[in-house]
């Protein structure tokens, strides 16, 4: 929240406090304040329990920041040790390096070599007007 604010910053909003608020009222400020933030904290974490009480037992260990859209998607993706959705063992069966490297070999060696002489049989002298039994130009 303040990780934006510099320590130079800091030091000129308590100049500026003082000035504005002066010496003798500063303090009675800052316990105001302080008191204030004390009272939300307990109506948040209060307003926690209730709802917690009210989900059931089931929901005890909740965290609120679970609801955030990217701790979700974290969780449900990366971590935790329940996979309702079973994207773990997705994960762990997408090994495209193993994938590739075995499917590589068999790929050439199931390629026909087309710069290859045509067999023996057919590469006897042809009668005019005559086909080859296999032509590259046809279309």
């Amino acid at each position: 929240m303040f990780s934006d604010i510099g320590p130079l910053e800091v030091v000129a909003l308590a100049v500026m406090a003082i000035v504005i608020f002066g010496p003798d009222k500063l303090p009675k400020l800052i316990q105001d304040t302080m008191g204030f933030i004390r009272k939300v904290r307990s109506f948040a974490d209060s307003a926690k329990d209730d709802i917690r009480s009210e989900l059931g037992p089931e929901f005890q260990d909740f965290e609120f920041t679970d609801l955030h859209p990217k701790t979700f998607v974290r969780k449900q993706l990366m971590g935790g040790n329940e996979d309702p959705l079973g994207f773990k063992e997705l994960k762990d069966g997408l090994d495209f390096k193993s994938a590739l490297n075995d499917e590589a070999p068999r790929r050439v060696a199931a390629t026909p070599d087309l710069t290859k002489s045509a067999p023996a049989e057919t590469s006897a002298p042809l009668a005019a007007g005559e086909r080859p039994p296999f032509d590259l130009d046809a279309t």
